[in-house]
């Protein structure tokens, strides 16, 4: 049954894309996207996510948050003998979920010296299967005001809480997408974006609220965001006079350098990360 959920999902993609190639995706669009990027997939833990941290650090369950009336518990993690107070970094999982690959960045984070906040957009659920994700993504995309307060208040805890000098947010895949967004939110507050393959914007006028530089990476043989969407987004970048880099990796596709997954790519992977960590070397702490 999956396989064949995840057929019909690529059959009604490519419908989708070749009556708006260009178009930044909807919601529908953008869901199935996402089902026929991770095909057969399965939340296994990639290279990326099995490193250890440069330097020891401390993590722990927070409340960072109130959503609905319900509270939201994320991840937090920071150097166990850094000197406070640490820029921080929201750290946005992917379509799986808060699972522990996504810890494990967060504590990657905290050994390059800063204070990261992995949140949680699910409610404490976690995807073990492409189906469980599709359900899960689909939740928060018909209540993204719910997932905004969420991403704001995680901003508050590392400025107001853990008195981030300077905080910047990180995402993969749909992590990525809600990375785009945060900054989109949060124009005057966050001094660094990073966005691995999420969806992109092309309305010149909502990406000209950016006033942070932002990094972004894709990859040309993903099907779902695919060249044509890139080049787009690069264009409105540039008309909206954004302080962007846009990078493209040959031979990967959707999800090459996700914490978790079988889509992985070495080479990519590592040239992505190893840029990921000056960009906010430079921007959170001026290095």
């Amino acid at each position: 049954m999956q396989r064949n959920l995840l057929l019909i999902a690529s059959i009604l993609l490519l419908a989708a894309l070749v009556v708006s190639p260009v178009m930044a995706m909807n919601n529908q669009q953008y869901l199935l996207a996402m089902a026929a990027m991770h095909a057969d997939d399965a939340p296994m833990a990639s290279p990326i996510a099995l490193q250890k941290p440069t330097q020891p650090v401390h993590g722990a369950e927070v409340v960072y948050a109130t959503v609905n009336g319900k509270p939201v518990r994320g991840y937090f993690s920071e150097p166990l003998h850094g000197k406070h107070p640490l820029p921080g970094i929201i750290v946005i999982h992917e379509w799986w979920g808060l699972n522990d690959n996504i810890r494990h960045m967060a504590d990657q984070l905290a050994g390059e010296g800063y204070a990261a906040l992995a949140v949680d957009l699910y409610h404490g659920q976690v995807a073990t299967t492409p189906d469980a994700a599709v359900k899960l993504m689909k939740g928060v995309l018909a209540d993204t005001a719910a997932a905004s307060s969420n991403l704001r208040q995680a901003y508050v805890y590392l400025h107001d809480t853990e008195h981030a000098p300077r905080v910047g947010v990180i995402g993969w895949c749909f992590g990525g997408g809600w990375s785009l967004e945060t900054a989109l939110m949060l124009p005057d507050k966050l001094s660094a974006a990073v966005m691995y393959y999420g969806r992109p914007v092309d309305d010149v006028t909502e990406l000209s609220k950016l006033k942070m530089p932002l990094l972004g990476f894709f990859g040309e043989e993903d099907r779902g965001i695919t060249v044509k969407d890139v080049q787009a987004f690069e264009r409105a970048l540039k008309a909206a006079k954004v302080s962007a880099e846009i990078r493209e990796y040959p031979g990967a596709g959707h999800a090459f350098a996700n914490p978790s997954g079988e889509n992985y790519r070495p080479a990519a992977a590592a040239d992505a990360w190893k840029r990921t960590l000056a960009f906010f070397a430079r921007y959170l702490r001026g290095a």
